[in-house]
């Protein structure tokens, strides 16, 4: 993967399918296909909320919360406003839940955000929150059955614990084959190029921490194991 895919400034790396749709990392698509099949024979509809996010799109999410005008959560999926929070707190309530462009593990295409369809009753908007995915949530059942079997297609969740970083994700799945090498390859001084050139909010905020950034929301995640 090169720079440009690396950071979601290119989408040479990735292919979009229409069922289901969403975008995925060429070597990744058959796995996923395999284990949504899988998943599909014992009455779970494994779908996509979000796949490949290219880097204009992560920066409009991010300017969107630094402004205000997207809801911001602390990390236990509480609202927070954005017009009480310091530059500096706002940058740390984003990146709970929202990665830094350019270092968004959904650039790659390995990763993927996913919900039971067939567990969603009417008229509800899935929020993906962890409470979804507890024991006596309505994505419980899936939560358990990825457990089981996502690593026999070369899935696992790359925030499942709190480690102090990013929250965690029950619904966010990684392609280790894909995500792995990409993870070593995502430098400190890539990051900071892309960022010193983009439209990002708050900047000057987000550069002078850049070094904590990295390794506290880039590299502090599970392994496959």
């Amino acid at each position: 993967m090169n720079e440009l895919e690396l950071t979601g400034q290119a989408r040479t790396h990735v292919v979009e399918l229409n069922e289901p749709r969403c975008a995925l990392h060429y070597e990744a698509v058959a796995s996923f296909l395999a284990m949504r099949d899988a998943a599909r024979a014992e009455g779970i509809d494994l779908t996509p909320c979000s796949s490949f996010r290219d880097f204009q799109t992560q920066v409009a999410i991010w300017n969107r919360k630094w402004l205000g005008e997207r809801p911001i959560r602390d990390r236990h999926g509480a609202l927070l406003e954005r017009a009480q929070l310091s530059d500096s707190a706002a940058v740390d309530a984003i990146l709970c839940w929202s990665a830094i462009p350019g270092g968004s593990r959904h650039h790659w295409g390995s990763d993927v955000d996913v919900i039971d369809a067939a567990a969603v009753p009417p008229g509800y908007t899935v929020e993906l929150v962890p409470g979804e995915y507890a024991p006596d949530g309505m994505f419980a059942r899936l939560s358990q059955w990825l457990d089981a079997n996502m690593r026999l297609y070369g899935f696992y969740r790359p925030y499942r614990s709190d480690r102090g970083g990013v929250c965690p994700e029950p619904w966010h799945l990684s392609y280790a084959p894909i995500s792995l090498p990409a993870l070593e390859s995502l430098s400190l001084s890539t990051l900071r190029r892309v960022l010193e050139a983009s439209n990002i909010e708050g900047k000057a905020h987000v550069l002078a921490r850049l070094p904590e950034i990295y390794t506290r929301f880039l590299l502090a995640v599970d392994s496959p194991a």
